[in-house]
């Protein structure tokens, strides 16, 4: 079966320029959404990439419709390939289905490749001349000297008691995560200021992948996810990939604002650090409400 995926950035755009085209190509079913290049979290083509089976081909528009990056587009096509399906680019010489366009893409995963040893290279040589020269690498340890700055006003915001977290967060224009990292690394007992009004327990199916088969940070991105995002919601772990968290907001925008931007967004941030990108859901624990 013929499939088509079609994206477009934001919602100024439209979609009939691709949708005509994979109807032209001869896509029976056509997966479309609209969301940011950069996001890891893409619904459709999650449940696009569940859907096809060995056999089936997967038509695009260009490439830039499918992969966030070149490491996330060799990832995805290594795992269609896996599962003997095959992709069809409209705008590039791309297809699979056909041993000149799998030869075209292997070069492409090829330079990709190289591209990644040539920044280890230089990372080595760097690190070995430091080292020649006395100095240690690895990450420095505190904050940095912005960073401590915006700590100093978070403890000193915290301690008068007149915003939320939240609103302190806002602020600063920090997440309200990086907020708690600051208030310890200050040593302020959390719990000083009056909570918000509501509270939710939701649980969060998180999945971390390498964005291809070359790179093996998952493991690391994961566990700081867990350290950074997620334990400022009284994390508990229930299996690998499912966690029960604890949010307290004072409104229903808020409250979409931290699930969005303070776990999802910072979870997909702090994969994308560590060359990985991230599958989520969420729901309300005890209703069928999700985000």
């Amino acid at each position: 079966m013929i499939f088509g995926y079609a994206r477009v950035s934001t919602r100024e755009q439209n979609l009939e320029l691709q949708l005509d085209a994979l109807q032209a190509a001869g896509c029976r079913r056509i997966f479309q959404e609209r969301v940011g290049g950069a996001r890891a979290e893409r619904p459709e083509l999650a449940k696009l990439m569940d859907q096809v089976r060995e056999g089936d081909v997967i038509v695009i528009w260009k490439l830039d419709r499918l992969g966030r990056s070149m490491g996330h587009l060799v990832g995805l096509v290594s795992a269609l390939q896996e599962k003997g399906v095959g992709l069809k680019s409209l705008n590039d010489p791309i297809d699979t289905t056909s041993p000149q366009g799998r030869l075209v893409f292997n070069l492409f995963a090829s330079l990709a490749e190289f591209e990644r040893d040539l920044i280890r290279e230089r990372t080595q040589a760097g690190l070995q001349a430091a080292r020649a020269r006395g100095r240690k690498g690895g990450r420095p340890k505190g904050l940095s000297a912005a960073a401590l700055r915006k700590a100093v006003a978070a403890e000193a915001l915290y301690r008068a008691g007149k915003l939320t977290v939240n609103e302190i967060a806002q602020n600063l224009h920090i997440s309200k995560a990086t907020l708690y990292t600051y208030l310890r690394h200050q040593g302020v007992e959390i719990g000083t200021v009056s909570k918000p009004t509501k509270t939710i327990m939701v649980r969060l199916w998180l999945r971390v992948e390498n964005n291809n088969k070359y790179v093996r940070g998952k493991k690391r991105a994961r566990e700081e996810i867990e350290q950074f995002v997620l334990r400022p919601f009284a994390m508990r772990k229930l299996d690998p990939s499912e966690y029960e968290l604890t949010i307290e907001y004072e409104s229903e925008e808020e409250l979409d604002r931290i699930i969005y931007r303070d776990i999802l967004g910072e979870a997909a941030s702090q994969a994308d650090q560590r060359h990985c990108f991230i599958e989520s859901d969420v729901r309300e624990v005890g209703t069928e409400r999700s985000w």
